[in-house]
């Protein structure tokens, strides 16, 4: 039988910057705030909330960290503040949410608990090739955020996997950093705007890899050396030497909880009342990267979790 909770205030789902800022900013507001934290099916000693964050290694652009911080270190830190405020936390995930009355029901993997409002802040996933290495060298080498990890390879020649606006976008920033860039791409024609691949193309550090796929991604056992590539038409493979891979072929936000009931935008992506934090539907609020497709920050996650502790608790302040 699953464990019964009383009613709570606030159920926060996901625990990475947005989750945990709402959870200490909800604790600070006498809401108690119940986190369910997620994370695989290990034991509880095995368990580390937190997100992305957690399989980043160091964050030197967070605020406060003058010599930079482990992502690991970063999240426990917040989950430790959200923890002694007050907030609550439970290391399994939700199953399934009841939206069709309130309150809402949240099941979890052991755990059921009603709650009068919700915080989705449950991020979103970067896209893998599935590529040979990529796992090896993930972190070592291999990223999805240049804006996040672009510092690491300052005067290096790094490789941007992707076609569209966003590696276009990674491109144009890493051109700034490094050495050479070169943007690999299975067709020979790239799926960004035309004004993206002229900005592209003009700039003399960026070269083109097209019509090439990633076969693997090499290297030496302690980081990525390069990439070996497979002409699409010809089928001869080449090498070529990077020191940093950066994927940039899209992220999915995390959305299953809430498919068919909440109001989503084009890319997937929950959709939000202009200026706030509240969903399409009354009493849920959504805030971190499941509701932003541009900046994708542990900064701007947090800032948007803090929005949504102070909307939900607004929200409560109306129906008393």
């Amino acid at each position: 039988m699953p464990h019964e909770m009383p009613l709570q205030k606030v159920v926060i789902i996901g625990s990475g910057p947005a989750g945990c800022t709402a959870a200490i900013y909800a604790a600070r507001a006498a809401m108690q705030p119940l986190v369910f934290a997620g994370g695989p099916s290990l034991s509880d000693a095995q368990r580390v909330p937190g997100g992305q964050l957690t399989t980043t290694t160091e964050v030197e652009n967070f605020p406060g960290f003058p010599e930079g911080v482990e992502g690991p270190e970063l999240m426990q830190r917040m989950h430790q503040q959200a923890k002694r405020l007050g907030a609550q936390w439970l290391l399994e995930n939700v199953q399934k949410i009841d939206f069709s009355k309130k309150p809402f029901l949240i099941e979890g993997e052991s755990t059921r608990v009603l709650a009068q409002t919700i915080i989705i802040a449950t991020g979103a996933c970067a896209k893998w090739l599935g590529a040979k290495g990529e796992d090896t060298y993930r972190n070592k080498g291999v990223s999805a955020c240049a804006t996040c990890d672009g510092f690491f390879f300052k005067g290096k020649e790094v490789a941007v996997v992707g076609g569209g606006d966003t590696a276009m976008e990674e491109a144009l920033f890493l051109a700034n950093l490094c050495s050479r860039v070169t943007v690999v791409h299975r067709r020979e024609a790239f799926r960004a705007s035309q004004a993206m691949q002229q900005r592209v193309r003009k700039n003399p550090k960026i070269k083109m890899a097209l019509g090439v796929v990633v076969e693997e991604i090499l290297g030496n056992g302690q980081e990525a050396t390069g990439l070996l590539l497979k002409n699409l038409e010809t089928g001869v493979q080449s090498t070529l030497p990077v020191q940093g891979v950066f994927m940039a072929i899209g992220h999915s936000p995390v959305t299953e909880l809430v498919e068919g009931v909440l109001q989503k935008q084009e890319n997937g992506y929950l959709k939000l009342k202009p200026g706030s934090t509240h969903t399409s539907l009354e009493g849920v609020f959504a805030c971190g990267d499941v509701a932003d497709a541009r900046y994708r920050q542990a900064i701007t996650a947090a800032a948007t979790g803090c929005m949504a502790a102070l909307d939900a608790e607004r929200y409560l302040m109306e129906l008393s």
